[in-house]
């Protein structure tokens, strides 16, 4: 059920982050499509997908620059900073007890099998969230072609992805262009 569908002030937009980054270690962009599209509905699941997309392309993590977005388009550079702040706040300090742990329990098998656990964990996040952001263009084959292309191309034959990107993706603009035309 959605807990809102006003668009978030700059403390909404810190709450939700703050609540995302806690609740989403190794796999928080299906969390973020969760929150941000069916609890809150910020977004719509395509407004969603096409600001991934544009996050994507940009250097950064994807969530970060994801929530640099959703904070400028709902509280301007506060709302991005508010947006930035609460993802990375909790995360960054568990990321630092966990490395405190890890350096000094990396022999150990129970720790060695727990990060190898949550590496999985987070490895399904992944496959599920490219699935949620697939469903949109089950309708449009132009779009899967290039999406296949582009999963070829670094997956399989190992291309770079920069130089792929500058490639593919004027491409898809120009076809999507010419498809809507």
């Amino acid at each position: 059920m959605a807990e809102s569908t006003s668009a978030p002030g700059v403390v909404g937009l810190f709450r939700g982050f703050l609540i995302l980054g806690l609740t989403g270690f190794g796999g928080v962009l299906p969390l973020a499509r969760h929150m941000v599209v069916a609890q809150r509905r910020w977004l719509t699941g395509a407004e969603f997908s096409e600001l991934l997309s544009l996050c994507q392309f940009l250097p950064g993590g994807n969530i970060i620059n994801l929530s640099v977005a959703i904070g400028l388009r709902f509280g301007g550079i506060p709302g991005s900073i508010a947006a930035l702040v609460g993802l990375i706040a909790a995360p960054t300090a568990v990321v630092l007890v966990l490395g405190v742990i890890y350096a000094r329990y990396n022999n150990e098998p129970h720790v060695v099998h727990m990060f190898a656990g949550l590496a999985a964990a987070a490895a399904g996040l992944l496959v599920a969230m490219a699935l949620k952001l697939a469903l949109p263009l089950r309708r449009r084959p132009m779009a899967i072609a290039i999406a296949v292309i582009v999963f070829v191309a670094v997956a399989v034959f190992h291309l770079p992805l920069v130089p792929t990107m500058l490639v593919i993706a004027p491409l898809s603009i120009f076809i999507t262009i010419k498809a809507g035309a």
